[in-house]
């Protein structure tokens, strides 16, 4: 049996490192929605908005971040150009959305995608003994599921 650097199976660890880097081209995504809605948002709401898209992006940003170290210390290469995203990335790019409602409907919808990725993963990283990556997703998905919980109640 062939281990890795911290002692995991490298072939368990090929299949976590896959979905790793999933997650890590629709984190991409997201953070770039976040970016342009931060960026676009206009009308009643605007500070508001403004405000929460520029603290969810930051989230990202610090998760992106841990997503791509995480596939590092698995031993593998993370992604890291926009076609590697947007080739594997469920999430698509937001363009022309001026409504800001719709960009709250888009944000809660791209957290739901993340939210599955992230399930899938963890039930994975389980599998195989992987207790750094199973910590990592257990708190990302206590946080979204949050977050998705306020978006909602905004929405309603």
């Amino acid at each position: 049996m062939k281990t890795n650097d911290i002692g995991l199976e490298i072939k368990e660890s090929k299949t976590l490192v896959k979905m790793l880097n999933e997650l890590l081209a629709n984190y991409q995504i997201y953070y770039q929605n976040l970016r342009n809605f931060h960026w676009n948002v206009s009308g009643p709401n605007f500070f508001e908005l403004h405000a929460k898209f520029e603290e969810l992006y930051t989230v990202a940003n610090v998760n992106v971040d841990s997503v791509a170290e995480r596939i590092l210390t698995l031993g593998a290469r993370p992604f890291s150009s926009y076609e590697e995203y947007i080739e594997n990335s469920g999430i698509k790019e937001a363009k022309n959305v001026h409504e800001a409602k719709k960009m709250v409907e888009i944000i809660r919808e791209n957290l739901n995608e993340l939210l599955t990725l992230e399930r899938k993963s963890l039930e994975a990283a389980n599998e195989h003994g992987d207790e750094g990556t199973v910590s990592l997703l257990s708190d990302y998905i206590t946080e979204k599921e949050k977050v998705v919980w306020m978006l909602s109640a905004y929405l309603k």
